[in-house]
């Protein structure tokens, strides 16, 4: 065999010659739903084989529009379907040869009219005969309208909606305190959210919007009690909804891999802020919703479980309970993200960006961080090789401006968005400084013995009476003993909201000593983007 081709089957597709470069296959799959409209089916898995063939296929998917691209070298190829899709009691797939010319992108749509069609049995089936009438590829199209993404001060989660009243099932921790809730219905429309039911320890809420917002959208049916077809066995097939941070609504498939405590274990892998989504079986319909494994750090820890249908249900009920009791809270439009490429004033100071200017308060730190100040910092860090080498001054530093914690994924790509940073002070105590005192007069020379003064509860920011509302009242969440927890304020904001009416801004800081007592410092809205008059 010749060293080309013996190559050729290692990498699994003819390899690139001289002269030759690879073009553009783009795939399209859609089939009619009921009112005859083309709907993606999305996360379909092809095989794509070269002609003749010399290695084994290559096998993509789709994606949520039906569609997937990829490079190949000039040649005949043949493109089938993994396994059949079922739609309406019929199962379809494909089995298509396209030529692929240097120079040109090809398109290949794949339909009704070049499929072979036949009736849905439990033979060609995906999954017993459960999924003889539907399949979870045509879930993105079908419910893409009602996921969406649910904010709190210390997580970020997907959401969906099951009843047109507003109501909306979401993970625990994303509104585990109910004070400030909010969810994101569109890119471009966010609005406040009231938390009607929250179960931390089952890690399951319900929160509650403006009919309004979410009128025309379709609720995700629940069937409540569950029926037998919602239990759960190990080695199911599993399709979530995900609304992930910075990636349009999706699906995600996975299966059962086994059984824990108050938990279904799965391969599932969601990304940041996509876990919460209602979890479908194989004939499309509900059997939970995904939750972050209890145990380890939840910012980090990739295992993903599904929380049963029946405790959604208890969850439901709960919520339905307390609407008579309430209102839904006003639609008002929450400020959102300003476009990536907005331009946002650098912030000069004397010690450079990567030092913010930072006030105090009687219990807090105060700082004000710009993107310039983020990547500056950024940049330094990776520099200076590392924390060992760095001084302690050095390393908070730069923790004030690299280290976001669960957040970090959020001011990844650097948004155009300025940062106040609520930070408690580190005090010493009345009899630890009289113990250090008293170790002195003996000889023995110990530094201070500081403890955090308070922690941080929530932040004001107004120009006059009015108050200026932030895109994101971020909290940090740092545990400091097995029963103390400190928290810093995040506070993000669109620069242009401090605008040239704006000179002077006052922040209202509120710690958990006295909750109700704001302790207040005032500053210059140049800091925060403002323009002084």
């Amino acid at each position: 065999m010749r060293p080309a081709a013996l190559l050729a089957i290692l990498i699994g597709f003819p390899i690139l010659l001289s002269g030759q470069s690879p073009s553009a296959l783009r795939v399209t799959v859609t089939l009619p739903d009921e009112a005859q409209k083309p709907t993606p089916v999305s996360r379909h898995a092809l095989l794509i084989s070269d002609n003749p063939s010399t290695t084994v296929p290559r096998r993509v998917l789709t994606g949520a529009d039906g569609a997937v691209s990829i490079q190949l070298l000039p040649g005949s190829y043949t493109v089938e379907s993994d396994r059949p899709v079922m739609l309406a009691g019929k199962s379809y797939e494909w089995t298509q040869m396209i030529e692929v010319v240097a120079g040109r992108d090809a398109t290949l749509a794949l339909t009704a009219d070049n499929a072979s069609i036949a009736p849905a049995t439990a033979a060609n089936a995906p999954a017993a005969t459960d999924a003889l009438n539907s399949d979870p590829a045509f879930l993105p199209g079908k419910w893409r309208d009602s996921v969406m993404a649910v904010w709190s001060p210390t997580s970020r989660a997907t959401g969906f909606l099951f009843d047109a009243q507003g109501l909306i099932a979401t993970h625990g921790l994303a509104a585990a305190n109910g004070t400030t809730v909010a969810v994101q219905v569109s890119p471009a429309l966010k609005v406040p959210a009231s938390v009607l039911f929250s179960d931390r320890a089952r890690d399951i809420a319900i929160v509650w919007v403006h009919p309004s917002v979410i009128a025309g959208r379709p609720s995700i049916p629940v069937g409540c009690p569950p029926s037998p077809a919602a239990a759960l066995v190990e080695g199911q097939e599993l399709t979530t909804m995900t609304a992930p941070f910075g990636r349009p609504v999706d699906s995600e498939s996975g299966e059962v891999t086994g059984f824990a405590t108050r938990a279904v274990e799965t391969n599932l892998r969601l990304g940041f802020g996509g876990d919460g989504g209602p979890v479908f079986n194989a004939a499309g319909a509900i059997v939970g919703l995904t939750s972050l494994a209890p145990e380890g750090d939840r910012s980090h820890s990739p295992d993903v479980t599904v929380i049963r249908a029946g405790i959604l249900c208890e969850a439901i009920t709960a919520a339905r309970e307390s609407l008579s009791e309430s209102k839904p809270p006003e639609p008002n439009k929450l400020p959102i993200e300003p476009p990536q490429g907005s331009s946002v004033r650098e912030l000069e100071n004397t010690q450079g960006l990567a030092a913010p200017p930072v006030v105090s308060s009687a219990d807090f730190d105060v700082a004000f961080i710009t993107p310039a100040a983020i990547q500056q910092a950024r940049q330094r860090g990776d520099r200076t090789g590392g924390r060992s080498s760095r001084s302690p001054e050095a390393a908070a530093r730069l923790g004030l401006l690299t280290d976001f914690g669960p957040w970090s994924a959020y001011f990844a790509e650097t948004p155009a968005v300025i940062v106040i940073r609520v930070t408690p002070k580190l005090v010493e105590g009345f009899w630890k400084r009289l113990a250090r005192e008293a170790a002195r007069t003996q000889g023995a020379v110990l530094p201070p013995f500081k403890d955090f003064k308070t922690s941080f509860v929530r932040m004001r920011a107004s120009c006059g009476s009015a108050e200026v509302v932030p895109i994101q009242p971020f909290v940090l969440e740092h545990r400091v003993s097995a029963t103390r927890v400190i928290r810093e304020g995040l506070y993000v904001f669109d620069p242009a909201a401090f605008g040239p009416k704006c000179s002077r801004v006052t922040l209202s800081l509120y710690a958990e000593n006295s909750p109700e007592k704001a302790d207040t410092v005032t500053i210059d809205a140049a800091l925060l983007g403002g323009h002084s008059q």
